[in-house]
């Protein structure tokens, strides 16, 4: 009877030693002076010098704040089209973007990265879109994990979940607790669906309607199925950060929604305080093409496209009324198209 190895159960130590050696320097590419330097470590490290480098404030009372999520089924498309160098910018995205709904500045990420059978290629493409993501969050990615787990995933497919750390001055903690009457709702152009209601949108598009990534869709430019559906999430850190530290002498902005699963309704409800009501105008903005072409390929009620999906604005700011069209400049200025789509009333 030959001996049993690790290869022979599925997992090649050899190929996750190559797998592993090329990490590093997609890490490094997101290093800022803070991340203090740890080769072969078990754990990173990042220094708490609170300099506010990108929020532009000096931390005196800092809270942290912790986010963690993932990509969903968005990951069978990738996997459908062979491209996995965007999903990892969705993980990060996620994570940095519920950050910023306390006013957080993410200081630094992980990553965990689950897959049926140990692929360097396709490894190095996922890290290399996290790596991305932490750069346009500036964020560091400090450390993560890759599990080889044979058998309880399929041999091409893998998971993805994130973990993001950050900071807010306690006395500019963003919690809706200042949201009042009269206040704005600026819903803020998302790039796309984002990363969630892939569940239907699979659905959709490659069940009912039998497309494959390769399919144009004339109604949306010409662009192909795939290229649809893996536009990566926006990171709004960067303009966020230069809006947040340019009213940071008074505290305009008193809530900040990221508008995933459940839509633009119940992610402003979620930071509503008691006595204050939300009231949308559904037509104050364009809805992009990808949600309408959706809509009819799968003859979607208007409600359920409302409830699963962003339907184009990623994020929403409730934002005192006399600051309303301020702000929707600052947000142009810096290329972000907004428009004034509710307000506060009381309940």
């Amino acid at each position: 009877m030959a001996k049993a190895t690790y290869k022979d159960a599925g997992v090649d130590l050899d190929v996750y030693q190559q797998s592993m050696s090329r990490l590093p320097r997609l890490m490094r590419r997101t290093h800022t002076p803070r991340v203090m330097p740890l080769e072969g470590g078990f754990a990173g490290l990042f220094q708490l010098d609170f300099a506010g480098k990108l929020f532009a404030r000096n931390y005196r009372n800092p809270v942290m704040v912790a986010c963690t999520d993932g990509v969903g089924t968005k990951l069978k498309v990738a996997q459908l089209a062979g491209r996995h160098d965007t999903v990892g910018i969705d993980l990060v995205a996620m994570c940095a973007n519920d950050a910023l709904c306390c006013g957080a500045e993410p200081l630094f990420f992980l990553d965990y990265v689950a897959m049926g059978r140990d692929d360097p290629d396709r490894l190095e493409q996922i890290v290399a879109g996290i790596s991305e993501g932490c750069v346009q969050a500036d964020s560091a990615l400090i450390g993560g994990e890759t599990a080889i787990m044979p058998d309880l995933y399929g041999v091409d497919d893998y998971d993805l979940a994130g973990f993001s750390v950050g900071v807010v001055e306690r006395d500019r903690l963003i919690d809706g607790s200042k949201i009042g009457p009269g206040d704005v709702v600026l819903g803020v152009e998302s790039s796309g669906l984002h990363s969630n209601g892939f569940s239907l949108a699979r659905k959709v598009v490659f069940e009912l309607a039998g497309l494959t990534g390769d399919d144009t869709v004339e109604e949306c430019g010409g662009a192909t199925v795939a290229d649809l559906l893996l536009e990566p999430t926006r990171i709004y850190v960067r303009p966020m950060a230069k809006l947040l530290a340019h009213y940071r002498r008074k505290q305009v902005v008193h809530g900040v929604a990221h508008i995933t699963g459940g839509g633009l309704r119940e992610n402003l409800e979620r930071i509503l305080p008691p006595g204050a009501k939300l009231r949308l105008d559904d037509d104050s903005w364009p809805v992009p093409p990808v949600f309408r072409w959706i809509q009819r390929l799968g003859d979607v009620e208007p409600a359920e496209m409302a409830r699963v999906f962003n339907m184009g604005l990623g994020l929403a700011l409730v934002v005192s009324e006399h600051f309303a069209d301020s702000l929707g400049k600052q947000l142009a200025d810096q290329g972000l198209a907004s428009w004034q789509v509710g307000r506060i009333e009381q309940r």
